[in-house]
């Protein structure tokens, strides 16, 4: 029990395909967490809206979709209490790690549903959600979602954006910056006064994909306190790709150390998330195989770290 992830889908493939979470046919499943290696795992409620709402079947506002699927979350982490237990806190983690049980920790993909209502983020919190992205890939409230447009791209937080990241930190819910502009990801660094994350993103320099992160901002980042998850997507990981291969996945871990140190460092794998995708890993299942090539270039320390201690630390400074 090592790995902790910051990111998945799971629980729309779970919604989508009516399919159990501990053994159903995802990238990512309770029975597949154990044999990996997973030591927690991070849920996103993904909170469809527009053309993606309509792709997937979802006729509830995102409000009213955010409220089923923590209904789903709450059922399927219930239902398999042999094998995990809900998070709230990084002690909760040790204390499920002692009984033998991962820890499951829900986030929320795309602050869409607080729409402009502040006591919404208490209810998340309320609800056991620990950390947030401001923005998928459509404005919201809060602020807009990264593009390859420049212009676009270098837009702010809205006012209310300032007054949300405000109150998840006085909660302690982990602001994350994943989809968020550029711009916006610069007014987090200004005004968080707690280490915030880029869930599941890559490093710009070796893919040019927009939600991937500047070397600036990974500088950024790093002298924050803050951790970036690498993310599995094969386009993230290399121009035009469609193998994800661990060649590259090893790439990116050593460039963000070297530029953004080895406290920034942390896995967002965004399985069942990255459709288009061949895993050479296979699914989460493979995460071993990905260690193993890491432990050529990284000591044992340095993994520890990777695999959950920069993320303990994060949670622990956010949440306590």
């Amino acid at each position: 029990m090592k790995i902790i992830d910051m990111h998945c889908d799971t629980l729309l493939e779970c919604y989508r395909k009516k399919k159990p979470l501990r053994n159903g046919p995802y990238q990512i499943n309770l029975e597949k967490l154990k044999s990996g290696g997973c030591l927690a795992q991070c849920f996103a409620i993904f909170v469809v809206s527009h053309d993606t709402a309509d792709r997937c079947g979802v006729k509830e506002t995102p409000y009213g979709f955010y409220r089923e699927m923590v209904d789903l979350y709450q059922r399927e982490i219930t239902a398999n209490p042999d094998l995990i237990s809900p998070a709230l806190c990084a002690g909760d983690i040790e204390s499920n790690r002692s009984k033998g049980r991962m820890s499951s920790l829900l986030t929320v993909e795309d602050a869409v549903a607080v729409d402009g209502r502040i006591e919404r983020i208490d209810e998340f919190f309320s609800h056991g959600v620990r950390m947030m992205s401001l923005t998928w890939n459509y404005e919201n409230s809060i602020g807009y979602p990264n593009s390859p447009d420049p212009v676009l791209h270098g837009r702010k937080l809205k006012p209310f954006g300032v007054e949300a990241v405000e109150r998840m930190n006085a909660l302690g819910m982990i602001v994350d910056v994943s989809h968020l502009t550029e711009g916006g990801f610069d007014d987090v660094a200004l005004l968080s006064r707690r280490p915030f994350v880029a869930s599941h993103s890559c490093a710009r320099a070796l893919g040019s994909h927009q939600r991937n992160l500047t070397d600036r901002q990974l500088k950024v980042l790093g002298e924050k306190g803050g951790i970036v998850g690498i993310n599995f997507c094969a386009q993230f990981l290399e121009d035009h790709a469609v193998l994800s291969s661990i060649d590259t996945i090893v790439r990116h871990m050593i460039y963000i150390r070297d530029k953004a140190g080895i406290e920034a460092l942390a896995w967002g794998s965004d399985l069942d998330g990255i459709d288009g995708s061949v895993l050479e890993y296979g699914d989460y299942a493979g995460f071993p195989r990905i260690l193993h090539a890491l432990s050529r270039h990284f000591t044992e320390d340095e993994l520890e770290r990777i695999n959950h201690g920069n993320f303990l630390r994060v949670f622990r400074e956010n949440a306590g």
